[in-house]
């Protein structure tokens, strides 16, 4: 009988397992994904609320239209953005001063093709809360400041939801690992085959006539 080797069929059987569970997981992220793009959707159309003086714990801001006052802007940065256009070019975002303790307020104040800092000292704010890579959350007003375009507006839409095409590719390496190391344990094996004993030659016969 042939002998499969044991320690390496082990660990390559535990990895085509953790592959395949990993693409039921993502196949469950999509369904989450769906229904969090749902929950965006509905926040889009619930009241204004006002920005909060703590950081939110979830993302249950995100996308829901909020208030607020910038005292002072404290620092600015510009980042990668659109304007409502589609037009590439830098988002401008003040660090404002609130008189609340806690996170203060981060808020798009608009976009231009230049990253100078706008001219504004402040003020009261409307717009849309969208995601923020450094502090979690910002504020995207609906009026830009003086000499800026009004940035694009945020969409849940934005958000990607690509967990079925990691599922699709988890289950892709488990399929190529198990045939992988099945050709490999066929080749394997072939190696172990004795070679086959060459025929005989018969010996001729005796000649009894000497």
């Amino acid at each position: 009988m042939k002998r499969v080797p044991i320690i390496p069929t082990i660990i390559v059987a535990a990895a085509v397992a953790v592959m395949i569970t990993l693409g039921i997981w993502q196949l469950r992220r999509v369904e989450e994904k769906k229904a969090l793009m749902a929950r965006y959707e509905a926040a889009a159309n619930l009241p204004a609320v006002a920005w909060p003086a703590a950081p939110p714990g979830d993302d249950s801001l995100l996308y829901r239209r909020a208030e607020g006052l910038c005292l002072q802007p404290t620092e600015w940065r510009a980042v990668a953005g659109r304007n409502a256009a589609d037009e590439v070019g830098w988002s401008h975002v003040a660090a404002c001063r609130t008189g609340a303790e806690g996170q203060g307020m981060q808020v798009d104040m608009g976009w231009s093709k230049q990253s100078d800092a706008p001219r504004w000292g402040g003020g009261k704010v409307s717009g849309v809360i969208a995601p923020d890579s450094r502090h979690r959350i910002r504020l995207i007003s609906t009026l830009p400041a003086p000499g800026l375009q009004a940035s694009a507006r945020p969409s849940p839409s934005s958000t990607p939801n690509n967990h079925l095409f990691y599922a699709i590719q988890w289950f892709f390496f488990a399929a190529a690992a198990a045939v992988i190391y099945g050709l490999a344990l066929r080749g394997r094996q072939k190696k172990m085959v004795p070679p086959a004993a060459p025929p005989s030659t018969p010996e001729p016969p005796e000649d009894k006539s000497r």
